[in-house]
């Protein structure tokens, strides 16, 4: 017993002499009197040039020292300056190895970062040039381990973390990008691993570029284990006031409230309760994650509460969205849950909403190749209703900008770009079937649309995209070819019994044909950009419109034009109609880069037989096309258009000439040059015609008197032979 208390006496008188030790050494040495060699040692060590105006003090219960007004310049500019620093310890937690640090307050700390216009920043230059980077450690030499063999980690706590009034500048010569990190203020308490205590944090972040400052407030209960791989952060709080360029002035403001935890040694991670504000935008989530590698496991869901897209573009001060319809954007929402396996993020239940569209379906990302898989299906879309409002006088010509760009493409005045990014789609995959029950685009409605799309190391499949459209349906499959750098484009297209009347109407105002049309066309061309394609395209258009008219021009009048002509009269009627009907119109396109050729276009018309043939040249939507219209019956009750023998399979001509975008009722006209050829012809016939005539009635004046005289001949034989035989 004796031995014991002498050995607690021994170990009480020693901490004693350690007390009075520090005392005397705090109350004798004066920090201030060493400044000259503190800042001599680290301009020796270093590139700054390190300044001590203020004074250095020591505290001893706590121990702790203070350092006033402190400045460190690097090539006579400032780098880092301070108004106060603050460090104290409690001697007991030391003597007892689990320090405790009573104090850390930290004020006025001001720190200037460039980079020069080399690229180099100035924080690389703090040690000299061939200096050696003590803190490496070498390849050859494991780091040695915090805590030896598997002994208990050292305990730590903070009794206190103040910092306010910090400031960081950043500035690039190279790009004049800055950014002001300042007004920073931190407030910790209690801080000890493996239990919760508080932090808080404010802060102002401004950039130049854009012009964006930004004023935030945060709050949180934040803990982590002894072994420092266990985190968790709960009653997240935070909030943040955006004014500046993007905004006009604008001022939005954010929020985030949540749960968060970490663990490194499980490689686990976890969102909870997340809410997220921007401007009049709610999100909220949950997030499981499962592995930090490449192929993480991801579970939980994302909710994006209805918002009003105008309403967010009015708060964030951004100009007003014209749209032909004012009702619409103002419903959109999103929602999805999040799964599947190991390095593949799956979103099912995915629904989309924008006013009265919804999109139902799934999607996934495979980050090992970044392959998408999406499939949505949806009820009905009115693009028309989201276009920009039609300027006065306007129907459904070009935009000034599609003018542009079709002008750039034919004059090559100025460089055309790319059309596709050929290099991104190389590295695409994707599987992508949308589907819509009702699409009204450029004025078409659609149904039943569906379109499937495939991408795989630069081959991109459209496979199909189909439809019903005005009582018919479509099919068109086109096939990239992106693996070289002039790729080749492969479009195939079906059509069966499309109304082309309400489909011409609906897509241009043109009411100039009617009747089911049926098409076939086979297409291919090469290239990146659209002059480069469209002189390349070539390919065939197979044509068949049935029970059909043509609206805004009467051939029949044409026609009949022709043959009063030929009889030498006027005709009499006027009231012509503003239509031909004919059955079975049909033909074949050849195409040859911009220009498209027909030569055999036929269809049967009242007593009349249509044939023709011409090219439209597809750049400047030029027609120079020439019918005929072979007269077979009767066409026409005016008796000027009386179909005579010398009138019948008589051509009448009629030529189509002009801008396609024009009024069709003056693109196609009689063609009076043409006819007086054939005219000549029908006046040979009909010479012809009376020559032969001529010879017939001869030859029926002989063939009677020969009949005569041979009926008189035998008259008087037959007598004499009676009167012989009495």
């Amino acid at each position: 017993m004796k031995a014991l208390r002498y050995a607690l006496i021994a170990i009480a008188a020693l901490f004693l002499l350690l007390v009075i030790a520090v005392g005397i050494a705090v109350a004798v040495i004066n920090p201030n009197d060493y400044k000259p060699q503190i800042e001599n040692a680290v301009e020796e060590s270093t590139n700054l040039d390190l300044i001590l105006t203020g004074d250095i003090g020591w505290s001893f219960m706590p121990i702790g020292l203070e350092i006033n007004d402190v400045e460190a310049k690097l090539d006579d500019r400032r780098l880092v300056a301070l108004d106060r620093l603050e460090a104290r310890v409690s001697l007991w937690s030391l003597i007892t190895m689990s320090p405790a640090v009573h104090t850390f307050a930290l004020s006025g700390l001001d720190a200037h970062l460039v980079k020069n216009k080399e690229g180099q920043g100035n924080w690389t230059r703090i040690m000299p040039e061939g200096e050696p980077d003590e803190t490496a450690t070498p390849e050859s030499e494991p780091a040695e381990p915090t805590s030896a063999g598997g002994g208990e980690p050292l305990a730590f706590s903070v009794e206190e973390v103040l910092i306010d009034n910090a400031r960081l500048h950043y500035s690039d010569e190279t790009t004049g990008q800055s950014l002001t990190l300042e007004n920073v203020s931190v407030t910790a308490r209690d801080i000890a691993l493996g239990q919760t205590f508080p932090l808080e944090l404010g802060f102002r972040v401004a950039t130049n570029q854009p012009e964006l400052t930004v004023d935030g407030q945060l709050s949180a209960a934040l803990s982590a284990n002894e072994a420092l791989d266990a985190f968790s952060l709960n009653d997240l709080d935070g909030e943040f006031d955006l004014t500046g360029a993007p905004f006009n002035g604008n001022t939005v403001t954010a929020g985030i409230a949540g749960k968060a935890s970490a663990n490194l040694d499980t490689e686990t991670a976890s969102l909870s309760e997340l809410v997220a504000t921007f401007a009049n935008l709610e999100l909220t989530a949950n997030l499981d994650v499962k592995g930090f590698g490449a192929e993480p496991q991801l579970s939980g869901n994302i909710d994006l509460a209805e918002f009003s897209i105008r309403d967010t573009m009015d708060t964030m001060g951004l100009p007003a969205i014209e749209t032909r319809d004012p009702d619409v954007l103002n419903a959109a929402a999103f929602s999805t849950t999040i799964g599947g396996k190991p390095g593949v993020i799956r979103l099912s239940d995915l629904l989309l909403t924008l006013d009265d569209t919804q999109f139902q379906g799934d999607a996934g990302l495979t980050l090992a190749n970044t392959g998408i898989n999406l499939t949505l299906q949806g009820n009905s879309l009115n693009v028309d209703r989201y276009l920009p409002p039609k300027k006065e006088g306007e129907e459904n010509a070009p935009s000034d900008e599609e003018t542009a760009s079709s002008d750039t493409a034919s004059t090559g005045q100025t460089e055309e770009s790319d059309l596709l990014p050929l290099e991104t789609i190389r590295s695409l995959a994707l599987d992508i079937d949308l589907g819509l029950d009702e699409l009204i685009a450029s004025g078409l409605t659609i149904s039943n649309l569906k379109a499937v799309v495939t991408a795989d190391n630069g081959l991109v499949n459209v496979k199909p995209v189909s439809g019903d459209l005005y009582d018919g349906s479509f099919n068109l499959q086109a096939k990239l070819d992106a693996r070289s750098d002039n790729p080749k484009w492969t479009i195939t297209e079906r059509t069966k019994n499309v109304q082309i009347l309400p489909l011409l109407i609906d897509l241009a105002e043109v009411d100039m044909l009617e009747g089911g049309a049926n098409i076939s066309a086979d297409i291919t061309t090469r290239g990146n950009r659209i002059a480069t394609l469209r002189n390349n395209v070539a390919g065939t258009i197979d044509f068949n419109l049935d029970k059909g008219a043509f609206r805004g021009m009467n051939l029949t009048h044409l026609a009949c034009q022709g043959i009063a002509m030929a009889n030498q009269e006027s005709l009499s009627t006027n009231d012509w109609g503003d239509k031909t009907p004919f059955n079975d119109m049909s033909g074949r396109f050849t195409i040859d880069g911009n220009t498209l050729t027909n030569n055999d276009l036929t269809a049967a018309l009242a007593g009349m037989k249509l044939g023709g043939k011409g090219t439209v040249d597809a750049k400047e939507r030029v027609l120079d096309y020439e019918a005929g219209l072979r007269v077979v019956g009767e066409i026409h009750r005016d008796e000027a258009c009386r179909v005579t023998k010398y009138v019948e399979g008589t051509v009448i001509p009629v030529e189509c000439r002009g801008d396609l975008a024009g009024d069709p009722a003056a693109l196609c006209s009689f063609d009076g040059s043409r006819f007086r050829d054939t005219l000549k012809d029908m006046a040979a016939n009909a010479a012809k015609q009376k020559a032969k005539e001529e010879v017939d009635k001869a030859k029926e004046k002989a063939k009677k008197k020969a009949e005569e005289t041979i009926k008189e001949k035998l008259g008087d034989e037959v007598g004499d032979k009676l009167k012989n035989l009495f």
